[in-house]
């Protein structure tokens, strides 16, 4: 039997009217994290500012945030590290934080890969969430991509950590594995997904300028929810099509990004950061009592008092300019090790100190990686070239930056890389580019972190930093002591010395 005219009319007026040009529109909300580092307690970031942040607190505004509407929880890089209420416990109490909060997904930062290869694996299989990492090969337990469902829209998230990862980490923690061009991975995984995913999201451990970059080199992202560069975006930005949001540092605050999809794209975004305060009765009980239980753990170790400064120490300007605090570690590293230089990288100091007691738990915080001493057998030469590479990422506030001890240098920071250290003196003396030089610093960086490929070379054909190395074998390693940690070493001389005040010297400063 034939249809009628009007049946076939009713036909096609009603697939138009359910086809997703006409579909109501779906909204979806993202709530983001980045840059943790295992600050779970409140705390002050400079001694008379207000409290900020708080894990439980966070835990409590994602539980209300997540009834108003269907939701995902990401991460996005460098969660596990940094905090003593992380470090002590080589990352597995942020796991059981973010386990009990019901996080979708996480990135892999440059941080997570601090404890070693091992370790990390460990953390992936605790994780009751998917870990990424697209563009690291040789970690199988790292997995490229999920597809998570929310609202019935397919939300395809991929994951990339900064391919500069094996320069930021201790070579050996990252040894063997390999990191992909971030812009070649993701048009490789875009690909994929393609047909199986209807909203893509980059959730990247990249930095904010990198994230930008790929947005407008690799078309078809919808969404990059960044880390790694601690940039407080307080609303989203866009490159092309592209919505690229970053949530600050320390779970400080909480971003929030509301979707409108309709018709198939992204019709609407709104996003902002919100500030987290504790607030009495405003916290996720389940949340307090992990963050209790590892403090309590902590607690009898950590709150032993090692000594007294009658000033702060200033970590927050060690990546750009010489610092007492600079100024004080690598004193102690100098004298420790008899060296004639200490030279250490500005990224070492992780946190500023204010002025009174300073305990344990304070010295984890400011020295929170398991570094140990090492001296090398340097030339005025070679020790010029580090100094150079040291200063070569100072108007990004880059890690490599260096403090000193032993040695003053001038710099001009808008002369060319590679030709910006003017004057160098050692011992009262200008350095002699031909004369040997006993040079104190971290096995971190003697095997070549922040990229300081001077010591690499120097140690080729030597024996490794590793090994216990005894002086008079012709060797370049003049002292290595892994049984003592950076942070012990200046526990001790805190001990012995009671009270400390150091004041800038003028170790380094800048010409033009």
């Amino acid at each position: 039997m034939k249809r009628s005219i009007f049946t076939i009319l009713f036909l096609i007026i009603f697939s138009a009217l359910i086809s997703p040009l006409h579909a109501a529109p779906t909204s979806l909300r993202i709530l983001y994290v980045n840059d943790f580092h295992g600050y779970a307690e409140p705390y002050k970031a400079k001694g008379d500012g207000p409290l900020q942040g708080g894990i439980a607190y966070l835990a409590a505004r994602v539980n209300q945030l997540r009834r108003e509407k269907p939701t995902l929880l990401l991460a996005a890089g460098d969660m596990i590290r940094g905090n003593t209420w992380a470090n002590l416990f080589q990352g597995f109490s942020v796991i059981e934080l973010m386990n009990a909060m019901k996080f979708d997904a996480m990135v892999v930062g440059n941080h997570e890969f601090d404890y070693g290869p091992k370790v990390l694996k460990e953390i992936i299989a605790r994780a009751r969430f998917p870990v990424l990492g697209a563009n690291v090969a040789g970690l199988p337990a790292l997995k490229p991509y999920v597809i998570k469902s929310v609202a019935g829209v397919r939300v395809g998230i991929i994951g990339l950590v900064t391919p500069e990862t094996p320069e930021l980490a201790n070579p050996k923690d990252v040894q063997g594995l390999k990191f992909a061009s971030p812009e070649a991975t993701a048009r490789k995984y875009l690909h994929q997904l393609r047909n199986q995913a209807e909203v893509i999201i980059i959730l990247s451990h990249l930095g904010y300028p990198e994230d930008r970059a790929l947005a407008e080199k690799v078309p078809g992202i919808d969404v990059i929810v960044g880390g790694h560069t601690h940039t407080k975006l307080d609303k989203p930005a866009r490159v092309n099509d592209t919505i690229i949001v970053q949530a600050w540092e320390y779970g400080k605050v909480l971003g929030v990004l509301d979707l409108t999809r309709k018709a198939g794209k992204i019709s609407l975004a709104k996003g902002y950061l919100e500030a987290i305060q504790p607030e009495p009765g405003q916290d996720d009980p389940a949340v307090s009592r992990i963050v209790a239980k590892y403090q309590q753990k902590m607690d009898g170790v950590l709150q032993q008092v090692v000594g007294e400064t009658d000033v702060d120490l200033d970590a927050d300007h060690a990546r750009s300019r010489e610092t007492n605090f600079g100024d004080l570690v690598t004193d102690i590293i100098r004298q420790k090790t008899g060296a004639e230089v200490a030279l250490i990288n500005g990224g070492t100091l992780r946190r500023s100190l204010v002025k009174g007691v300073i305990r344990q738990q304070d010295l984890y915080s400011a020295l929170p990686f398991d570094n140990y001493l090492v001296v090398l057998k340097l030339t005025g030469g070679q020790i010029k070239e580090a100094l150079e590479h040291g200063v070569s990422g100072v108007a990004e506030k880059a890690g490599r930056f260096p403090q000193v001890s032993g040695l003053t240098f001038t710099y001009n920071p808008a002369a060319p890389v590679g030709s910006r250290v003017k004057e160098v003196i050692i011992g009262g003396q200008p350095l002699k580019p031909e004369q040997e030089y006993t040079l104190a610093t971290n096995d971190f960086l003697a095997a070549g972190g922040d990229k300081y490929t001077v010591f690499v070379e120097l140690l080729k054909g030597d024996a490794a930093p590793q090994a216990q190395v005894k002086m008079g074998k012709g060797g370049k390693v003049m002292y290595s002591q892994p049984g003592k940690q950076l942070r012990e070493v200046v526990a001790d001389f805190l001990q012995a010395q009671g009270k400390v005040a150091p004041a800038l010297e003028g170790r380094i400063k800048e010409v033009r």
